[in-house]
């Protein structure tokens, strides 16, 4: 009777048989979640792996039902990515069941809750940018939950630090205007406001304004070269200016031909004398009635 007694209860207890997972635990960094386990080996058998996860609502409104997850259900891979499930800052448990298809382990739970607010939050990746004198920051873009808490300063004057918080990864931030041969500081941690978390600052990173001796240099090649333009236009402006006030205040009169004297002032005299004296000869005086039988004809 024993014999048969513990045959049948091998037979009920089949399931039993597969070892349920082990070393089940939770990798979150940066607000992504992964439950991993050992993997249940078993010769000539592929072995397949579900989740489920109970959330708060479920353990107190929900009879403590358990929820599958859709994209670990029997997978054969020993990680689920549960980030999308875990939706809420609340504690949550997790279980890992091994299958065959012909058996089935028991479930394998997580020991303790998980809460997403434990996740560890790394500084952004982090580049600084001395584009002319303007200090710009690129950062690492970590998804719409994360915001950024820049920090820059002139090295040196630390205790005159100024912050930036950046919402939206777009393109190179601009931090400053930057002060010739003055060396810049930017340093910067993440924040996920859905957790009300902080990273650790990134490492501090410091440049200086670059192009300072070229923009130097071409600021003397404008003014060398305004001065040779000036050089040379001031002496025609001034050339045309004496010009425009000459013909406008003593203007240049060109005498018609008829008008000009072929003949020396002495001889034009000397002519003029003898006419008049002509004219003296020829003046008579011409009675009244003469004059008026003249003006009546």
């Amino acid at each position: 009777y024993t014999f048969f007694f513990f045959l049948l209860l091998g037979i009920l207890d089949q399931d039993a048989l597969l070892p349920a997972p082990q070393n089940i635990s939770i990798i979150s960094t940066n607000m992504k979640h992964f439950l991993t386990w050992s993997p249940v080996t078993i010769e000539g058998e592929t072995v397949r792996y579900s989740v489920e996860f109970q959330g708060e609502y479920e353990r107190e409104y929900a009879n403590e039902s358990w929820i599958p997850i859709c994209e670990c259900s029997l997978i054969t891979a020993t990680v689920c990515n549960i980030t999308e499930d875990i939706s809420a800052t609340v504690p949550y448990n997790l279980r890992v069941r091994a299958d065959t298809g012909t058996q089935s382990s028991q479930w394998g739970t997580l020991k303790g809750f998980f809460n997403r607010i434990t996740t560890y939050l790394t500084p952004p990746l982090m580049k600084i940018i001395a584009d002319g004198y303007h200090l710009l920051v690129e950062l690492e873009d970590m998804g719409p939950a994360f915001q950024f808490c820049v920090l820059y300063w002139k090295k040196g004057q630390e205790s005159r630090v100024q912050q930036k918080m950046v919402k939206e990864i777009s393109s190179a931030l601009h931090l400053d205007t930057m002060e010739a041969g003055i060396d810049y500081c930017v340093k910067a941690q993440t924040y996920v406001e859905a957790i009300n978390r902080s990273s650790n600052f990134s490492q501090m990173q410091c440049v200086r304004a670059q192009g300072g001796r070229s923009v130097w240099l071409v600021t003397a090649l404008i003014s060398s070269a305004s001065f040779a333009v000036a050089a040379l236009t001031l002496p025609f402006l001034a050339w045309k200016t004496r010009k425009i006030f000459q013909y406008s205040c003593c203007p240049i009169v060109v005498l018609p031909d008829t008008l000009k004297v072929s003949e020396p002032s002495t001889q034009l005299i000397s002519c003029e004398s003898e006419e008049a004296e002509h004219c003296d000869l020829m003046v008579h005086v011409m009675p009244s009635e003469e004059v008026l039988r003249l003006w009546i004809q």
